[in-house]
């Protein structure tokens, strides 16, 4: 199995009541279901108010890194990355477990 993690930060001036940020976490929440590939799925704002800390964050698994590679190229998900790109930055880890 593979955990796809994805934390954003939001940009500066940029609050989570925006209705861009609204409708990119909507799009996010609504994948599982949409995407046969994804077999684990969460997703939620930070709660914690420390400085160093991300805004949003993505907790994923899926079989392998074709399952993997087939999500990330995946349509709903694609479009999904196109609203976050207007107001966020993001890294990511993938690993084995």
């Amino acid at each position: 199995m593979i955990r796809h993690l994805v934390l954003f930060r939001l940009n500066e001036g940029v609050e989570r009541d925006d209705p861009r940020v609204v409708a990119g976490a909507e799009a996010f929440r609504s994948l599982e279901g949409k995407i046969p590939e994804i077999r684990f799925w969460e997703c939620a704002w930070n709660i914690s108010d420390r400085p160093i800390a991300y805004d949003f964050a993505i907790n994923s698994a899926f079989d392998d890194a074709d399952a993997l590679r087939r999500y990330v190229e995946h349509p709903e998900h694609q479009a999904g990355v196109g609203l976050w790109r207007e107001f966020a930055t993001w890294v990511i880890a993938d690993y084995e477990f």
